[in-house]
């Protein structure tokens, strides 16, 4: 009976219904020059409760299906209660009957810059405005969501990029940069542009292909996984084409640029030559990563 009870408890605890995120959130002060301020840690520390605690979605979550995900804010200057720096966010998803996690979403945010306050109540209101740093820790949150959400089922991410979409709609009248289209081609406003326009519709198509028919197949089919890999990849060509070294594609093979280099160096060979030639035409800053492929 001991043992039944131990067992159900577990397996309660194991089902229960949980937020949507498992994220770490690391403050880093030193270029500041007083990176032992207790500001950083109370900041540091509300972030991980805001983030991880707040519902961000309406879906019934269990806890071992919560999106790991690590922010990295690196604070170069501060004035009183106003901070500058950038935001490193990486995101990854669990690949089917593995103990791997496939990286999802990186993405480094040069325009970060925000207001704080020690113990200032920090929340998210989907409609308004409340704060530049809610803004850009909901925004990509949004985006990190949405993105998971296109690795398990073609184009079910819209519901996420629709709210990231309307946080910039919001956040753009308040004078920080990052939210309009003058900001810099690397801003949140062109990669929320990019996601969502028919030009790079191939980028969410290859986010699902690349996933649940090629990473999800690697322990049943391995050969098979690879060459499914490799097509999706191809389709990044088309894409390419219309619209050459495109942010959005910067984006994904900042991503996946060592994973797809591990996938096709080892394992059953499949043919790579055309892959090898398309993956130096579309992503020429890994090209070092391409010629490494050993087969």
């Amino acid at each position: 009976m001991f043992r039944l009870i131990l067992f159900v408890a577990f397996f309660t605890t194991s089902l229960s219904i949980s937020q949507e995120l498992a994220c770490t959130v690391t403050v880093d002060a030193r270029q500041t020059g007083n990176e032992n301020l207790q500001i950083f840690n109370s900041l540091q520390n509300q972030l991980t409760e805001f983030i991880n605690n707040s519902k961000w979605t309406n879906r019934k979550i269990r806890n071992n299906e919560r999106i790991e995900c690590n922010m990295f804010i690196n604070i170069s200057s501060y004035d009183n209660d106003v901070f500058q720096g950038t935001l490193q966010i990486q995101s990854s998803r669990p690949i089917y009957n593995s103990s791997y996690n496939s990286p999802a979403y990186n993405f480094n945010d040069k325009n970060f810059t925000f207001r704080y306050q020690e113990f200032q109540n920090i929340r998210f209101n989907p409609e308004v405005f409340e704060s530049n740093l809610v803004s850009v820790i909901a925004f990509h949150i949004y985006m990190v969501l949405g993105i998971d959400a296109d690795t398990f089922e073609p184009n079910s991410g819209d519901l996420f990029y629709r709210q990231a979409q309307k946080i910039l709609d919001f956040s753009q009248q308040n004078g920080f940069k990052g939210w309009a289209p003058n900001d810099g081609l690397q801003s949140r406003y062109y990669l929320i542009d990019n996601v969502l326009s028919p030009t790079y519709k191939e980028f969410r198509t290859v986010l699902y292909n690349y996933h649940y028919k090629g990473l999800d197949f690697m322990s049943t089919d391995l050969k098979q996984a690879k060459n499914s890999i490799a097509k999706s990849l191809m389709l990044l060509n088309q894409m390419n084409n219309r619209r050459p070294n495109s942010f959005i594609l910067r984006v994904f093979f900042d991503t996946k640029s060592n994973e797809i280099q591990d996938i096709f160096s080892g394992g059953p060979s499949i043919p790579v030559t055309n892959l090898i030639s398309t993956l130096s035409k579309i992503a020429p800053n890994h090209s070092d990563k391409w010629r490494k492929i050993s087969f």
